[in-house]
Order: C-alpha cells, then sequence, then structure tokens
C-alpha cells in the first residue's frame, strides 16, 4: 500500500527503499520490538509492523508524527507512534531491532533546523550531529543479539560512525552501498560541498551506506 505524504513531511525516498529493503533480510524473533527512529511518514515503521513486529516510531515532528499516525491507521497496523527528541521517548526499553534514517545531509549552518523541511535532513557542516547522538544512545536500547540499522551518505563519514558503535561494544559493519543522483538539495550546495573538499567538481551522484552494529550476546 502507498503511503501518503502529508505536507510538511519528508517523502520516502532511495534512503527509505535501501532500509526497508535491510530491514527485510533481517531475521526477527516472533513479535519482535522494533524501533524507527525519525520515522517521518511512517513507511519504515509500517514494513516492520507488515514482518509481525511491535513497533514504536519516534519523530520529533508533529506533522510527521501526524502522518505517521494516519498512515498506520490507513494500513490497519498497530503502530505506536511518539513525539519526541530521537530516542528520549523510549528510555529505559529495550529493542531487538533500531532502525534510523536520520538527517545525515552536512550543511552550512553549525546547527540542525528547528523548524521546517530542512529539519529532516540538514545535521550540520559535518552532516553528523544526529548520527553522533545515535551512535551513543542506540547501543543502551538493544536487546543481546538486537541490531540497529542506520542509512547516511558517505558524505557524513560511515567510517566515524562503525569507530563509535565499536566502541559502545557493538559489533559494526557496511551491510550495503548505493549511488544516487544528487537531488535538489545537494544540487543547490555543490558549490559549498565541492569547497568543503566533499565531493568532485563534476560529481552529479552521492553513496549511500547501511551500517548494521549488533549487541553481542
Amino acid at each position: 500500500m502507498t503511503t501518503v505524504t502529508l505536507p510538511g513531511v519528508y517523502t520516502p525516498q532511495d534512503d527509505t527503499d535501501l532500509l526497508v529493503r535491510l530491514l527485510r533480510d533481517e531475521r526477527l524473533p516472533p513479535r519482535a520490538d522494533v524501533l524507527d527512529v525519525g520515522t517521518g511518514t511512517g513507511a519504515v515503521a509500517l514494513a516492520a509492523a507488515r514482518l509481525g513486529a511491535r513497533v514504536t516510531a519516534i519523530d520529533i515532528s508533529w506533522r510527521a508524527a501526524l502522518n505517521a499516525k494516519v498512515n498506520a491507521l490507513l494500513a490497519r497496523l498497530p503502530i505506536r507512534v511518539r513525539r519526541g527528541d530521537l530516542l528520549a521517548p523510549v528510555s529505559g526499553r529495550s529493542f531487538d531491532l533500531i532502525l534510523s534514517n536520520p538527517p545525515y545531509v552536512p550543511a552550512p549552518t553549525a546547527a540542525c533546523p528547528r523548524r521546517g523541511m530542512a529539519r529532516a535532513w540538514d545535521a550540520g557542516q559535518d552532516g553528523r550531529l544526529v548520527l553522533d547522538r545515535i551512535c551513543q544512545d542506540a547501543p543502551g536500547l538493544l536487546k543481546p543479539g538486537g541490531a540497529l540499522l542506520v542509512v547516511q551518505s558517505a558524505l557524513s563519514r560511515p567510517e566515524e560512525s562503525l569507530r563509535r558503535l565499536r566502541a559502545a561494544g557493538l559489533r559494526a559493519d557496511i551491510v550495503e552501498r548505493r549511488g544516487v543522483a544528487f537531488g535538489p538539495v545537494l544540487r543547490s550546495r555543490s558549490g559549498w560541498l565541492h569547497d568543503r573538499g566533499l565531493i568532485e567538481d563534476d560529481a552529479e551522484k552521492e553513496e549511500l551506506v547501511v551500517i548494521r552494529a549488533v549487541r553481542l550476546g
């Protein structure tokens, strides 16, 4: 079923599709507890619910939280939607699988936007303001044997994500890569990205990566 995207909510794109495909490769236990961080329309959360998981979905945007609730109702799937800042709403809980397609695009501004559509993709000058928090907080919410799947751009230094997750005691690896054409956001700031040494002068594609990190039992 196609999801509905309300005005002001990030439309599922290649990174969403990539994360959903890797989710379907996971061997989840029956009635697995799954968390979708930065759910947007709820597309990833819905995919997990269709696999029989008990899904909690979080987004800081009230529009996105509402959108995810609408799509869950339309799909008749029991998803628990919470509005809040990353993992804060589920402090003290634990999960078999944590999924995230967070903001990861390097931006000229040092801080994450507090409102507007750019909040769905801009993540500071190195693109890591949200990724670093996920790498720090997600390991403590995984059950033994639980996994984190997070998608990001190669522009936002996946090697740093691997380093942080391994330092937290997880076994972390890049499990998928996909080249995609620049969208409007990257095209609009290609000059700035080039000046920062992040892309070549004639670059027209970025590489998306999915990192899988497992808490060893």
